[in-house]
């Protein structure tokens, strides 16, 4: 009896073994995972720290102001707000905003239509052994460098863009200004906005193909069982359970277009000082505008332009910050209503 009795005290002595045996392994794992956020906390204070001076600068009117002019770099700086500045500069960024915004709005709008339907042929539309073939060509369009995409989109979209797409815009739309503008060298809005949805495309398009891959087949014969079409088992049983995946995937593709910099400086048009108020107009995104003028800031003196395209990063962190936290919450409405 004591020897049985013994025998049942022995598994407590174990599990205390074996928390003790995990313990270290997740406090290795919660470090690792604590990295991501203290780099992307690291980024974000080198940024304010760096911008400090231009943040001073600049006041709340760096986020209202369209005119970004560098001022006199050939005479000595001047002391502004207990900043040396260039005689004559000033700093916004209420154009690279709004163009950014607008670039990447418009890229979903034609993206995620063309993503969706992709998603619903290669899940629904075409037999199983020649599903993976078309999976693997969408997948290879995400890994192409957007230096190409941009080469591409100078050499062949920008003319079908001026000369094809926006006259037929202005005769079938007359009465939309956004739309009405026909002609331009085609580099502007719309040239960017298609570059960026080709890129943002796969990126959806895998992302929902995944989800709907995963739907029990238990689902789709019970749609069937109801008596509904193809048509409608795919999108009134098939696409609403995967509704917080399609947010997903939608919100990933735009923090691509929102960051996205080399492509759209090749094709945006480089404006400055210029708001876009039709779909022709050039426009400058955040990042492409902190790339192009890189160069030129560094000629000041005083360092102010180089730290003002820094304060630009933190205004492009805090967006892309403000999306992930919306499309967090947008899953979690999402999954609720779902269930």
């Amino acid at each position: 009896m004591d020897s049985a009795a013994a025998g049942l005290a022995r598994p407590p002595a174990r599990k205390k073994g074996r928390r003790r045996s995990t313990g270290p392994f997740r406090l290795t794992l919660i470090g690792l995972a604590g990295v991501i956020p203290v780099v992307i906390a690291a980024v974000f204070l080198f940024l304010v720290v760096y911008a400090w001076p231009a943040i001073q600068f600049n006041g709340i009117g760096f986020l209202l102001t369209k005119t970004w002019d560098l001022g006199n770099l050939y005479a000595d700086p001047v002391e502004h707000h207990g900043v040396l500045a260039p005689i004559g500069a000033t700093y916004g960024c209420l154009v690279f905003v709004a163009g950014t915004l607008a670039s990447s709005f418009l890229a979903l709008l034609v993206a995620v239509p063309v993503s969706l339907g992709i998603s619903v042929f290669l899940a629904e539309g075409v037999k199983r052994q020649l599903r993976t073939p078309f999976a693997i060509v969408v997948e290879l369009l995400a890994v192409v460098p957007s230096v190409v995409y941009g080469l591409w989109g100078i050499i062949v979209l920008v003319p079908i863009a001026a000369h094809i797409i926006a006259p037929v815009l202005a005769a079938v739309f007359p009465f939309i200004p956004f739309l009405a503008q026909a002609g331009g060298s085609g580099f502007g809005l719309l040239s960017s906005s298609l570059v960026l949805a080709l890129m943002v495309i796969p990126v959806i398009t895998i992302t929902v193909y995944d989800a709907l891959s995963r739907i029990p087949k238990e689902a789709k014969e019970a749609a069937y069982a109801l008596g509904t079409t193809k048509f409608e088992m795919v999108f009134f049983t098939m696409l609403p359970m995967i509704r917080p995946a399609i947010i997903g995937a939608i919100i990933l593709g735009l923090g691509r277009a929102l960051g996205e910099t080399m492509a759209v400086l090749m094709v945006s048009g480089g404006a400055l000082n210029y708001m876009p108020t039709t779909l022709m107009s050039p426009i400058s995104t955040m990042a492409s505008f902190i790339l192009s003028q890189l160069d030129s800031a560094e000629q000041d003196q005083s360092g102010l332009a180089v730290q003002s395209l820094a304060e630009i990063a933190i205004v492009l962190f805090v967006i892309t910050v403000l999306v992930n936290i919306i499309a967090r919450l947008l899953v979690r409405t999402g999954a609720s209503a779902t269930r």
